[in-house]
């Protein structure tokens, strides 16, 4: 597992939404809350960790953007964002959230 935390270390980018939203018609974005750890996140989903994963789902802490949130970033499409490919899906976090 050490690997798959470390290549997910290295594979962590930023982006801002302008280069990001055009992954919405692919319906593969999932948002992660700042309080939890994108890396740990991604080694949950990678290893299909269900009970983290819909641990972290039920406590609304990872999920599809909300329309509230949509709308904020199209307002300010230059919002940077942590993203880790963890296929078929797109872990983002914002960095004025992330840890």
């Amino acid at each position: 597992m050490s690997g798959m935390i470390e290549s997910f270390k290295s594979d962590i980018a930023e982006i801002t939404w302008r280069e990001l939203k055009i992954h919405l018609q692919r319906d593969s974005i999932i948002t992660v809350a700042a309080e939890i750890d994108i890396i740990a996140v991604a080694v949950a989903v990678a290893d299909d960790d269900s009970s983290k994963v819909e641990g972290w789902i039920a406590a609304e802490q990872i999920g599809k953007p909300t329309e509230v949130q949509l709308e904020d970033w199209q307002r300010d499409q230059n919002v940077t964002f942590r993203m880790l490919i963890v296929q078929p899906y797109i872990l983002i976090q914002e960095v004025g959230d992330a840890r």
